[in-house]
């Protein structure tokens, strides 16, 4: 893992905007496509407002979240309206958006569906992730339900996941975004380095975003 840190918070999101744009142009260099993973939640959001001016061939970038709350695209809590709203604009409106979310299906009968419809996109050319201070990323929420299965070598690249007082949800599961050619995990403020600080001490069961830090980036600001 590699730590680095900005004076600011804009100055960041300035920053990792650039770091995003140059590895998706270098990507598209040799490859047909990217397949661009980013996350929901509102850090992120000041990111994608200053990466959707990008110059860049965006109708070859695949836009997949890291996870999805079972929710239509159009409602509120939809990771995917967010993706929409803020990095789908401008010359950004041009990249293809592959949804998680399947109309008439739960997440157990969507995440094998999915699995297969996405393994053309694996690995993961740039993943983007944040992390709470309970040192979830993605879905992989500690205490999730069947969490060791989610991690294992083996699991299968999308699964949902049941976490006790929440909406259902689907998740790319951990070796899927371990997996990734390049990643980076974004955070702001003291309480979230002091978790990213003892995620490093902790079984993934404990800190599942210990699960991807392996050749992780992480960007920090106060």
């Amino acid at each position: 893992m590699k730590l680095q840190t900005y004076p600011d918070r804009d100055m960041l999101v300035m920053g990792l905007a650039d770091v995003l744009a140059s590895e998706l142009k270098n990507c598209l260099l040799i490859h047909p496509w990217a397949s661009f993973v980013v996350p929901g939640g509102t850090t992120p959001g000041p990111i994608f407002d200053t990466l959707c001016a990008a110059d860049l061939e965006w109708d070859r970038v695949h836009v997949m979240l890291s996870d999805e709350r079972w929710v239509p695209e159009d409602h509120d809590r939809s990771n995917g309206k967010l993706i929409k709203e803020r990095l789908m604009v401008e010359r950004a409106a041009g990249a293809k958006f592959v949804p998680f979310y399947r109309d008439g299906m739960m997440p157990e009968e969507a995440a094998p569906v999915l699995s297969d419809d996405l393994a053309e996109e694996m690995p993961i050319s740039l993943l983007l992730l944040g992390m709470g201070a309970d040192m979830h990323t993605a879905s992989l929420f500690p205490g999730a339900e069947g969490l060791a299965d989610i991690l294992r070598a083996d699991a299968p690249l999308v699964v949902p996941v049941t976490v006790e007082g929440q909406e259902p949800r689907i998740s790319f599961s951990g070796p899927a975004l371990a997996g990734a050619m390049s990643k980076h995990l974004v955070i702001f403020g003291a309480d979230k380095r002091a978790a990213l600080e003892q995620a490093m001490t902790l079984d993934p069961l404990e800190a599942p975003v210990r699960a991807v830090l392996d050749n992780m980036t992480v960007h920090w600001a106060e």
